[in-house]
This record gives structure tokens, sequence and C-alpha cells, in this order.
């Protein structure tokens, strides 16, 4: 990994995203009319291969790279060779994703016969067994850290990749950075699970090589977004809030670099683990 000092890709003035509508309120005490900008959000039906799968609430925008990051984080698929095509459809607050994916991904959908009622904030809602919640992932070979010098003002600069945030708030984001510490993109959503799926769609859509690039995220960090950066492949997270205890232990049992970087103080690396630090 270099050292040299992290650019950004992103930085010129960003228009009114189109995810936010105008909605009048009131105050409490004043009852003079006044009006914000309001994240939007819609439920958005995945299907495969005609039979349905989960309803998820999100942002709508970016939808194709929440569906192909959502296929590979939730292990519906091993990688974007297994969707052959989607189909988006519907209008307003109800939308549809018709996906068609290979025969041998969807006998192992169908085998797991699992069932996903998906909330903004719920990543393993439906699960019908323990070992769907907590399977069996492949090690990561184990990567660098970061240089220090990438995580300095990272929470002022991923701003610019946080266009809806920015204008609205009430979002959450994913952003990437790659080997050369230089951030490319980020996506956003109402769910933070469903903004790093965004995420990983993006980086898979793309053909973006994460070979010692890194993802933040501006969310707490619990099990189930370890388990999507593991399939997805990415060697390095770094979260704005702290890492649950499970997540902790997943990191390091899989190899994956976790760092939590405080509003106030330095960076903190919970794996690997310090007697493990080569």
């Amino acid at each position: 990994m270099s050292s040299k000092p992290p650019v950004c890709a992103a930085s010129t003035s960003l228009e009114a995203p189109a995810a936010s509508v105008r909605y009048e309120y009131s105050e409490l005490e004043d009852q003079s009319p006044a009006s914000a900008d309001l994240a939007e959000e819609v439920a958005l039906a995945i299907a495969f291969n005609g039979i349905s799968q989960a309803v998820m609430l999100v942002s709508p925008t970016d939808l194709d790279d929440f569906v192909v990051g959502f296929s590979i984080g939730s292990g519906i698929v091993d990688s974007a060779d297994d969707i052959y095509d989607i189909k988006l459809a519907g209008s307003g607050s109800a939308l549809h994703a018709q996906v068609e994916i290979a025969s041998r991904a969807f006998w192992n959908l169908k085998t797991q016969r699992r069932q996903l009622a998906g909330t903004s904030g719920c990543g393993l809602c439906g699960v019908e067994a323990v070992e769907q919640a907590l399977p069996d992932l492949k090690v990561l070979p184990g990567a660098p850290l970061p240089p220090a010098e990438w995580l300095v003002g990272l929470r002022q600069r991923i701003a610019d990749f946080q266009p809806l945030g920015q204008h609205c708030g009430a979002v959450h984001a994913a952003a990437f950075m790659d080997a050369s510490g230089e951030l490319l993109f980020g996506r956003e959503d109402i769910g933070r699970h469903n903004a790093l799926d965004k995420l990983i769609g993006a980086l898979v859509r793309q053909r973006i090589d994460t070979r010692g690039g890194l993802a933040v995220v501006t969310s707490r960090c619990s099990l189930e977004l370890i388990q999507k950066v593991l399939r997805a492949g990415i060697q390095t997270l770094v979260s704005f809030s702290s890492p649950t205890g499970l997540a902790l232990q997943w990191a390091r049992r899989h190899n994956l670099n976790l760092i939590h970087l405080p509003q106030h103080s330095a960076p903190r690396v919970y794996s690997p683990a310090r007697e493990n630090r080569s």
C-alpha cells in the first residue's frame, strides 16, 4: 500500500439529490408554515427467477447497484457472473426487481428456504436457522493495514460522497478507497446495509479492483456488514461507529482488517489483534 497523502475524486459542489422531496411543516409553538427536504424511501420487492425473495425499504437511487450488491452480500450468488438480467419496474413507493440468476444459484437459494422481510434497519431478519445467520465463509488471505495518512480528515472528506445526507440527512453512506488512497465513489441509503450493498454492487458492476483498498461505512459495524465485505472480498473495513463484539470476532477469525474511526480520537485497530500484526 502506498503511504502518499490521500486524494479525493469528488470535490465539486453537488446539486440537490433526486431522492428527496420538500414537505411542509410547522413548529410546535409557532404555526407559521415552513418546509424542509426529506429523504425518500420506497419498498423494493426482489424476485429471483420469478420467486419472491425479499421486500426491502430503500432509497430510490442506484437500484441496479443495490440488487447486485444485495445478491452477492447476502450470499444468494457467488459473483456477478451468476446474474443474467435485472428488470426494474413499478412507480411511486412500490417498485419491483425481477432478477434472473444461474440455475445453480437458484437451486441453492431454494435449498436455503430463506424468506427475508427486510426493513431499512434489518440485516438478518427472516433467516430460518442459526446456520444461516452464522454461515461458513472463506477466510481472507490477509492484507497490510492502511497507512495512517489515509484516515486523516476522512470524516470530512467523505462528505463529498454524501449529497443526500448533506442535503437532508437521515441516510447512511458507504464509500471505497482504492490502493492509492483515493476515495473513488460512495453510495447512500436510508439503510446502512443497503448503502454497503449499493457500494458492493457498484464495485462489481464497474469491475473495480478492490485489492489493497478499503470500504468505509458511516454507521455502526455489526455482524452482517462484516459478512457482506467478506463475501465481496474487500480486505479492510473502516467504520465511523464502534463494531459489535461479534463483528470483531468474525473479523479476526476471517483475516479482515477492522478499524474504528472515532470522531475525536485516534483510529482503533480491532482486527487483526495486536499480537498477530506483522
